[in-house]
């Protein structure tokens, strides 16, 4: 199934095509959240922030992944916006040389010097061998995270949001499933929760695929689309390695502070895994309006109907900041009993650090709509590397509060990190939203925007 964005009301295409992103990524950290209290009752405190520890490692590796193959989707949602069907497989095709070549060298540098990674982190003595059992599993299944995320974004840039939710489901079950039964009933410990998440991937891998193959007549490439030309990479690169870099760039700021939260102590670090597990599902109402839009810029700019795109953005930050409310509300009543889903209830204190951390980053909620939103609306409109520096504003700002805020004032410095993050990111974003759409204006014909 494909959906035209481009045609028909604002708001209800929004919510149709977000919903159904919304729940996709809900499951996704659904099995994220049952894997961190399955480790965290049954394992342990010193288990969890072992886990929790080597998050933003994840960020900046996997997130690189992750953003590159999600930009290379974006040249073909502007394709299918312009009835390219043609050039669509062509990008398609080349996308999926470019992603094996990026898979390849990425798995490889980050399992070699995993451990060495950890070490530079000043990961604690008393966690970080769990902490490489499980990084280093994760970090092997990086292809099949590039091919999943690949596919998927395929599959929305065409219009369907529903799709992968539906595969998100069945994944999001067998990764349940595998985690609850090989740390149980096996003696590997937290590798047990990251073979499980590997697993589940590979399945989403295979589940994506075969929808396109059956489904998706624009996506069924032949070998002439798998033939690579300087346009079609040039168009790849063009999007796809900002918008990782974006990711790892950001994902810089993040393992200095995690570094600096590192050396306040196991305690600090579970405070820290708690209130991330509990906040990153909760945002995914931000990711989502997120997504909305690249897939919403990719086809009007293609399309050439650029006044629907401001509409767009305006409809989408009216979502997240009535959200921004719901979410203070229920960190100031729940945020202990939310974080007590992780942390045995008697760590009094490490359930209040973190419901400060919650605190501290729901107030300023409105803040990361604006660069969920705007962000992702400049990406989807081919301004891949203007975004890429909001990620390096958002590096600067969390490397900033590691390496002064941290040391001086301990766990309540961390939970200033993110804000300031997200403050930086928007001084830069929002001149640039409106710099990219008066660029677009004197492109596209009068009449087309």
């Amino acid at each position: 199934m494909t959906r035209d964005l481009t045609e028909g009301k604002e708001l209800p295409l929004i919510l149709t095509f977000m919903l159904p992103l919304l729940l996709g990524m809900l499951f996704q950290q659904f099995y994220n959240v049952t894997d961190s209290i399955i480790v965290g009752h049954y394992l342990g405190k010193g288990a969890l922030a072992a886990t929790g520890s080597t998050g933003s490692i994840v960020f900046l590796i996997v997130g690189f992944a992750n953003g590159l193959s999600s930009g290379f989707a974006i040249p073909v949602s502007q394709r299918f916006g312009a009835r390219d069907e043609t050039n669509l497989r062509r990008f398609a095709g080349s996308s999926l040389l470019l992603s094996a070549l990026f898979a390849v060298v990425l798995t490889t540098l980050s399992v070699v010097f995993c451990r060495r990674i950890l070490t530079v982190m000043r990961t604690p003595a008393d966690i970080i061998d769990d902490a490489y059992a499980y990084l280093v599993v994760i970090l092997a299944g990086i292809p099949a995270t590039i091919y999943y995320n690949l596919l998927s974004g395929f599959i929305r840039a065409l219009g369907d949001s529903r799709t992968p939710v539906v595969i998100l489901a069945i994944s999001s079950v067998i990764n349940i499933v595998s985690t609850a039964a090989l740390v149980f009933l096996t003696p590997i410990g937290v590798a047990g929760a990251a073979i499980a998440t590997v697993l589940s991937q590979i399945v989403s891998c295979i589940l994506s695929w075969s929808h396109i193959r059956r489904r998706l007549p624009l996506l069924r490439l032949t070998r002439a689309d798998l033939r690579p030309t300087p346009l079609h990479l040039n168009g790849l690169l063009r999007n796809g390695v900002p918008m990782g870099l974006q990711y790892s760039i950001t994902a810089i700021g993040t393992v200095v502070l995690q570094a600096a939260v590192n050396s306040l102590g196991s305690d600090a670090v579970a405070s820290a895994t708690a209130a991330g597990k509990v906040g990153v599902f909760f945002t995914c109402v931000f990711e989502a309006l997120g997504s909305t839009m690249a897939t919403w810029g990719g086809q009007h700019v293609g399309a050439g109907k650029i006044l629907r795109i401001r509409s767009g953005v305006r409809i989408c930050l009216g979502i997240g900041f009535v959200y921004s409310v719901v979410c203070v509300v229920l960190f100031w009543l729940w945020g202990e009993t939310l974080s007590a889903l992780f942390i045995d209830v008697g760590e009094t204190a490490v359930l209040r650090d973190a419901r400060r951390m919650l605190l501290a980053n729901s107030v300023c909620y409105p803040l990361l709509t604006l660069v969920n939103v705007v962000r992702f609306m400049i990406q989807g409109m081919g301004f891949g590397r203007l975004a890429m520096i909001a990620g390096l504003m958002e590096m600067v700002a969390r490397t900033a509060v590691g390496f002064a805020l941290v040391p001086a004032i301990g766990f309540l410095g961390a939970c200033f990190a993110s804000p300031a993050a997200w403050i930086m990111a928007d001084l830069f974003l929002i001149p640039a939203y409106f710099r990219c759409y008066r660029t677009l204006e004197k492109i596209l014909p009068p009449a087309a925007a």
